[in-house]
C-alpha cells in the first residue's frame, strides 16, 4: 500500500478530459493526464485491504470481477507513491504485455471491484496504469527484449488485435519463431480499425507493433488465412504449431422490412472505413461512409455505439441519435448487484457527453425497438420506425421485449449504424481445418487449455470466448501462449 490513511486523507480525482465541443474538432486523444504530485496522491489511496480483490480477475453474474489478467495492482500503487516508477512499471509488465492500451480503453473492472468502493469512490487504478506505461516510453525503458535463444520452433499467430499480440509476444519471449499473418492492411486488428483514434492513437499501437517487430516477431498484412492465397491447412503444413486469435467478427444483422436500403451500416465498416481514411491522410479521397450533414441513428449501445456517436460527431452530422432496447440503468448500484460485482450503472461516455454538449441531450433512448426501415425514390434510407417496448416474462419464465400499443415513432434517418454486437468468428478457418464449435459457434477449446480437436491448433480471445473486452483478449492470448510452449517442448516457464 502507499499512505496507510490516504484512503482517508485524500478524495477520488481524475484528469480532466478535454472539453467536448473542443475535440469534435479533431481526432487526437479525449484524454488528458494528472501531474505527477497528484498521481502519487492517488496512488496512495490505495489501502491495506486485506484481500485485494481489485486483481481477483473472476467472472461474476456473466461479469468481470477485478483484473482478468490479475495485474498486481497494491504493488504497483505503492511503488508509484514512493516514486518508484521504473520499479512500478516492472511490476506491471509481468501481468500485462500492453498496459498503454488497456489503459486507455479498458472499463477498468478492477476499480468496480476495488474494496474501496464499498464505502468511498475507488481508487483511480486506470489512469496510474496508463501514467506508468506512459512514463515508460517517455522516459526510454521500454526498449525491444529479443529472447537470448531461439528453440527453432515456428509458430503462426492468425489475427494481431490485442489476443494476437500477446500471444506472439509471450511465444518470442520463450524463443519460439513467431509470424502473426493479418489480412487488414496495418497490423492491430481491433486495436487498429475497431476503436476510433481519439480513444486510442494508433502512433500507440504502432509504436508497440514496432518494438515487437525489433523484437524478432515477424508481421505479413494483407493475408487473409482460408483464402486461395493462403490457405488455413497450409499452415499446420508449415509451422509446428498453430494459434487463432481471428476475432468474433459476424456483426449482428437486423433482419427486417426494408434493410437493405443503401445507407445502413454495420458499426464496425464505419468505424474501419474511418480510420483507415485518417491513416491514409488523403485529403482528396471521399469518405467512403460519411455522417457530414446526415441525420445519425446508432442501433445498439455498449463501447462501439459509442464510438459510433463520436465519430458521427466528428464528421459533422446533422444529428445523432442511439437506440437502446434495454432499459436505462440506475444512477446508483442496486441491491442486485452489490459489490465486488460490476457496477451497472448509468454512465455518460465520452461520444455522448459530446452529443449532448452539441446538441443538448443524452443522445440514448431507451427501451425501444426498430420495426422497419423506408427509403426515398433512390432506394436510400430516409426514415426509421419505431415502438416502445417493455420486458415481460413468457410462461416459461423467458423474457421478451413487449410492445407498448400507440407508442409509434417516425425518425429522420439519412444514416444507420447497426452496434448490436458480435455473434462469433467466421466460418472460412474453422471449416477448412475441420475445428469443432461450441453452442455460440466459437471454436472449441477448453480455457486454461486453449487447444482445439486438431493437435497443434490453438484457439484464444474472442474467437474463442465470443465478444468480449480488450483485457480478456491479453489474458487469453498469454494462456493460449503458454499451452503453445507447453505442447512444444514438453513443459513451459510462461506465467
Amino acid at each position: 500500500m502507499g499512505k496507510p490513511t490516504g484512503f482517508i486523507e485524500y478524495q477520488r480525482e481524475l484528469p480532466e478530459n478535454r472539453p467536448p465541443l473542443e475535440r469534435i474538432r479533431d481526432w487526437h486523444e479525449f484524454h488528458t493526464h494528472l501531474p505527477a504530485q497528484e498521481l502519487k496522491t492517488q496512488a496512495g489511496r490505495c489501502m491495506d485491504c486485506g484481500v485485494p480483490f481489485c486483481h481477483t480477475g473472476t467472472l461474476i453474474s456473466g461479469m468481470a470481477s477485478g483484473c482478468p489478467i490479475n495485474n498486481l495492482i497494491p504493488e504497483w500503487n505503492d511503488l508509484v507513491y514512493h516514486g518508484l516508477w521504473k520499479q512500478a512499471l516492472e511490476r506491471l509488465h509481468k501481468t500485462n504485455n500492453f498496459p498503454e492500451f488497456t489503459g486507455r480503453v479498458c472499463p477498468a473492472p478492477c476499480e468496480g471491484s476495488c474494496v474501496l468502493g464499498i464505502i468511498e469512490p475507488p481508487v483511480t487504478i486506470k489512469t496510474i496504469e496508463q501514467a506508468i506505461a506512459d512514463k515508460g516510453f517517455e522516459e526510454g525503458w521500454i526498449v525491444p527484449e529479443p529472447p537470448q535463444y531461439r528453440t527453432g520452433k515456428k509458430v503462426a499467430v492468425v489475427g494481431s488485435g490485442p489476443s494476437g499480440l500477446s500471444c506472439a509476444a509471450q511465444l518470442n519471449r520463450a524463443g519460439h519463431l513467431v509470424t502473426v499473418y493479418e489480412r487488414a492492411d496495418r497490423i492491430g486488428g481491433l486495436l487498429m480499425y475497431g476503436i476510433p483514434n481519439m480513444k486510442l492513437d494508433k502512433t500507440v499501437v504502432q509504436r508497440r507493433v514496432e518494438l515487437m517487430a525489433q523484437e524478432g516477431i515477424q508481421f505479413i498484412t494483407g493475408a487473409a488465412i482460408g483464402t486461395d492465397g493462403f490457405p488455413a491447412t497450409a499452415l499446420r503444413e508449415e509451422f509446428d504449431a498453430v494459434v487463432l486469435c481471428c476475432g468474433a467478427t459476424r456483426p449482428r444483422d437486423l433482419a427486417i422490412e426494408g434493410r437493405n436500403l443503401e445507407g445502413i451500416h454495420f458499426a464496425i465498416d464505419f468505424l474501419h472505413a474511418n480510420t483507415r481514411h485518417l491513416l491514409d491522410n488523403d485529403s482528396n479521397s471521399k469518405m467512403e461512409i460519411s455522417a457530414k450533414n446526415k441525420h445519425v441513428i446508432v442501433i445498439g449501445g455498449g463501447d462501439t455505439g459509442t464510438d459510433c456517436v463520436a465519430t458521427a460527431m466528428r464528421h459533422g452530422c446533422k444529428s445523432v441519435t442511439q437506440f437502446e432496447i434495454m432499459a436505462r440503468p440506475p444512477d446508483t448500484r442496486q441491491p442486485d448487484n452489490p459489490w465486488p460485482e460490476w457496477p451497472k450503472v448509468y454512465r455518460l461516455d465520452y461520444g455522448q457527453e459530446e452529443a449532448a454538449a452539441r446538441f443538448g441531450d443524452d443522445p440514448r433512448n431507451y427501451l425501444i425497438m426498430t420495426e422497419q426501415f423506408a427509403g426515398d425514390d433512390n432506394s436510400h434510407v430516409k426514415t426509421l420506425h419505431t415502438v416502445n417496448i417493455e420486458w415481460a416474462q413468457d410462461e416459461n419464465g423467458r423474457f421478451f421485449p413487449k410492445k407498448i400499443p400507440n407508442s409509434e415513432k417516425t425518425w429522420p434517418a439519412d444514416l444507420v449504424l447497426l452496434a448490436m454486437g458480435f455473434l462469433g468468428p467466421e466460418d472460412t478457418i474453422a471449416d477448412q481445418l475441420a475445428l469443432e464449435r461450441d453452442a455460440r459457434t466459437n471454436i472449441k477449446a477448453d480455457e486454461g487449455l486453449y487447444a482445439t480437436n486438431i493437435a497443434g491448433i490453438f484457439a484464444a480471445g474472442d474467437m474463442r470466448r465470443g465478444q468480449s473486452l480488450v483485457v480478456w483478449a491479453i489474458y487469453e492470448g498469454r494462456g493460449a501462449a503458454r499451452e503453445c510452449d507447453r505442447y512444444l517442448m514438453g513443459t513451459t516457464a510462461l506465467p
